[in-house]
């Protein structure tokens, strides 16, 4: 079982940045594929970005790449999600997500069986 706690969101001004952190419980973070995912009202759940277990492959949605990069420490147990240039359409529930052991990379929301509670993002105008 993983628990996963992400913090980090807030209101934010467009163009300015911020840094998603995901801590993870147990002993077997290493293990696991990890993702952020992202909810606006009224829309459904999308991929934003996914990193291996490894650490090896990191794949970015289209409509965030350049701007978001997804990292890793396994050493801290913690997925980072860094957001550079933001953007209005940006603002939602950000989540993290993380797969069974030795998973490959999804954009699918099936792959992954823990999930965190999200944080919000707001980006104004």
């Amino acid at each position: 079982q993983v628990q996963l706690v992400e913090s980090g969101g807030g209101l934010v001004q467009a163009g300015g940045s911020l840094r998603l952190s995901c801590a993870a419980s147990g002993r077997t973070f290493s293990r696991h594929t990890m993702a952020w995912f992202r909810q606006a009202p009224g829309k459904e759940r999308e991929f934003v970005a996914a990193i291996s277990w490894a650490g090896g492959r990191a794949d970015h949605a289209d409509s965030v790449k350049g701007r978001f990069t997804i990292t890793r420490d396994n050493a801290k147990n913690t997925v980072y999600l860094q957001i550079n240039s933001l953007k209005p359409e940006d603002t939602a529930v950000y989540y993290c997500a993380a797969t069974t052991p030795y998973s490959a990379t999804s954009a699918y929301t099936r792959a992954y069986a823990y999930w965190g509670q999200g944080t919000q993002v707001t980006v104004s105008i």
